[in-house]
């Protein structure tokens, strides 16, 4: 029965593979946890709510891909588009962070019923695939220098725009030695690579005076801070039309992408199709709509699920992993709350540059 339930096909798949495929998925991704709360937290809200969102979100998205979809693939807040939220939207239009956590709910009522109407696929097949390629290097590039900027190794200037800071103080020389230190770990093919180098940074950054150790284990921080905190003052303004039609053309490329690549290295398309593409769509924008009256971004398909889909996962089984990983990792809150925005800092440079991958299929 539960099999069915997860589309679990016993003459070829093993329970084992799936699991472990689960494992190195959640592995892959998990420096979500650490990542996103740093950088919503730059706009005010509570870190702690927003760890809390970033994993409850994940989790019932994740549930819903393996239980309805069946397909072995992760959600969480995206990266990217967690950026735009910051430092786009409230930073730089200086809007509230209610406000933007309003644009996200609005954007994911939008999805379910595009979703419903199959009118999702139909936008994205009609814009040219050059701009699709485009949009996902701009964003990686945009991700990569709030990195960077947000470790002190570049900084403002009024004359350039931009100088390189002092990269002999103790947070921008942290962050030098974490992106060495990540690099030497996906050269290498360590599985968890930006996940452990998160975590040797931040104990590096320990006797640098950079770290402010809050502890391992303890229950998870309460989400009231960031619940349901909306702003509907200026839903009729064309600042919130343009944030919610941005964040809506962001995430659809970013899961059809996303669904697309993976799918196709798993050999699980058929007839050019992505199998339970519909279930698959709403499970990032059930999930979207969750994670704004929680209190954290656009909620999307992951990339990383890639990682678990060349380990053999193909089933809602490796999904369902993930889901209870992030489960597990609600009670290492002050591990992850610990983490400086310097260790965050090589991760966000190094997947930023990925991002650059599909310029590549440009015709320059």
């Amino acid at each position: 029965m539960w099999k069915r339930l997860l589309g679990f096909d016993p003459a070829t798949m093993k329970v084992r593979t799936e699991i472990l495929a689960g494992i190195t998925t959640f592995l892959t991704m998990s420096y979500i946890l650490a990542v996103n709360p740093a950088i919503l937290s730059l706009t005010g809200m509570d870190k702690g709510a927003v760890f809390t969102a970033t994993a409850v979100s994940s989790i019932i998205a994740t549930l819903i891909m393996a239980l309805w979809a069946k397909l072995p693939f992760a959600l969480a807040p995206g990266m990217g588009l967690n950026a735009f939220f910051a430092f786009t939207v409230c930073l730089g239009m200086g809007n509230s962070w209610e406000f933007a956590l309003t644009a996200v709910l609005i954007e994911g009522i939008l999805f379910i019923l595009l979703t419903l109407s199959n009118l999702r696929e139909a936008i994205v097949n009609a814009i040219p695939m050059s701009l699709k390629n485009a949009i996902g290097a701009g964003i990686g590039l945009f991700i990569a220098f709030i990195g960077l900027q947000n470790a002190g190794i570049i900084t403002s200037n009024d004359s350039t725009l931009v100088s390189l800071g002092n990269i002999t103080s103790s947070s921008p020389l942290l962050a030098l030695i974490g992106i060495v230190i990540v690099s030497v770990l996906l050269i290498r093919k360590v599985k968890g690579a930006l996940l452990i180098g998160i975590l040797v940074t931040t104990l590096i950054g320990i006797p640098m005076g950079v770290t402010n150790y809050r502890g391992i284990l303890d229950w998870p921080p309460s989400v009231a801070p960031t619940f349901f905190k909306f702003d509907f003052s200026g839903i009729f303004t064309p600042q919130m039309g343009l944030t919610v039609f941005t964040l809506l053309f962001l995430d659809m490329f970013d899961t059809i992408g996303t669904l697309v690549g993976v799918s196709t290295r798993a050999g699980m398309m058929k007839d050019g199709k992505i199998p339970n593409a519909k279930q698959a769509f709403m499970a990032d924008a059930v999930g979207t709509t969750l994670g704004a009256m929680l209190g954290t971004s656009t909620v999307s398909t992951y990339v990383e699920s890639s990682s678990g889909v060349a380990q053999g996962g193909r089933s809602g089984m490796t999904a369902l992993t993930v889901a209870a990983g992030f489960i597990i990792a609600l009670l290492f809150s002050p591990l992850f709350l610990s983490i400086p925005g310097a260790a965050t800092c090589p991760v966000l440079v190094l997947v930023g540059l990925f991002m650059l991958s599909p310029i590549k299929d440009i015709d320059l």
